[in-house]
């Protein structure tokens, strides 16, 4: 039985400010919620609400929690009856899907503890292992500090980086010099407009002036433009990745044209928490659609450890794996031993022994 949830916001200082075209960010925007059961258990969950991306702030993930909290420790038991909720609230979630994404986090971290098994185990997945490989994110920085983070990444041996646009010519166009100088091919390289330009026409002339042929370009134009992201592809021979247009598995029907030019960025909290992670790509798959496994800036090793089990989940449905930044960009984080990439940007989890842990395997040092 659940006996309380609550939940308080997280503010995690970073030891370097990350800035896009949409925000810009110098700690953790979260929430946090700790669902204990009358066993003595408790379980741990988190959530990044976007203003720009899931309409939700802090203060409305809150206040979503405290509404509900009653009735979730008076029906909610188990898996079976976590689901059946999941299943019958679905514009609930739509609305605030960062805020519930915590809770079913918490609770699924509860769930697996009062049983004794990963949570893997709980929804019927294989165990976690293996080794998983990140991507090298590069912020909209100036020459000098972008040169510096780029030739960091390289030191350690990543393969893949993604970098954001500022939708100014001059310094997308040093960006894309810096990557050149350093030998990197752009099939390596992806490129996220976080939703930049009016209309296909001026986000091809902004792009073609670059001279650099992107594997694939996130969110050129406003979010739900399939039309003209699916102009903007044909035009420069590029992939798609929908990130803020794709939040829900039933937005996969607006897709245009060949399925397999367009990647769907996955993160665990924009989507409304794993249940619903795990049903988008089961959707994605049949329609030949691959995923991103994405992360929010800021999330703690909590959230990295939900998007390995959904990466997992993709097998070859998975196009590239976003976060695990942990302690690289927060000052401190909520584990003892933070899930983060090493060299390579590998992040090994057969080392850290998390998959045979009760729960989601981590060590929580509590906010206070």
């Amino acid at each position: 039985m659940i006996g309380a949830i609550r939940a308080a916001p997280l503010a995690i200082p970073f030891k370097l400010s990350f800035k896009h075209a949409s925000a810009a960010r110098a700690s953790t925007q979260a929430i946090w919620v700790a669902a204990s059961g009358t066993d003595r258990l408790t379980g741990f969950g988190e959530g990044c609400p976007r203003e720009y991306v899931t309409g939700e702030s802090v203060k409305t993930a809150q206040a979503f929690v405290a509404a509900h909290a009653a009735s979730w420790c008076g029906g909610i038991r188990d898996l079976a009856t976590l689901s059946a909720w999941v299943d019958a609230h679905s514009r609930e979630i739509d609305a605030n899907p960062a805020a519930w994404t915590a809770v079913e986090l918490a609770l699924l971290d509860l769930f697996g503890k009062a049983r004794g098994v990963p949570v893997e185990s709980l929804l019927g997945l294989p165990p976690l292992h293996g080794r998983f490989r990140y991507t090298a994110v590069l912020g909209d920085a100036p020459p000098e500090e972008f040169e510096a983070h780029l030739a960091r990444y390289r030191q350690v041996g990543f393969r893949e980086f993604k970098i954001k646009l500022a939708g100014e010519g001059p310094r997308d166009l040093a960006k894309v010099k810096a990557l050149q100088a350093a030998g990197i091919p752009p099939a390596s390289v992806r490129a996220d407009a976080n939703n930049l330009w009016k209309n296909a026409d001026a986000a091809i002339a902004a792009l073609e002036a670059l001279e650099f042929r992107f594997f694939a370009l996130e969110e050129p134009l406003a979010a739900g433009d399939y039309a003209g992201m699916a102009q903007v592809a044909e035009a420069l021979g590029s992939r798609i990745i929908v990130d803020e247009s794709m939040a829900r598995a039933s937005q996969l029907e607006g897709l245009p044209g060949a399925q397999d030019r367009w990647l769907a960025n996955l993160r665990v909290s924009k989507m409304g928490g794993v249940l619903r992670s795990l049903d988008f790509l089961q959707s994605a798959r049949r329609r030949g659609v691959r995923v991103i496994v994405g992360a929010h800036v800021g999330e703690t090793s909590l959230l990295t450890r939900a998007g390995m089990l959904v990466a997992s989940a993709a097998g070859d449905a998975l196009a590239a794996q976003e976060g695990a930044f942990g302690t690289h960009l927060l000052e401190h984080d909520v584990v003892e031993s933070p899930l983060m990439f090493g060299a390579g940007g590998i992040l090994d989890a057969g080392a850290l022994a998390i998959g045979a842990a009760p729960g989601w395997g981590l060590h929580i040092r509590e906010p206070s």
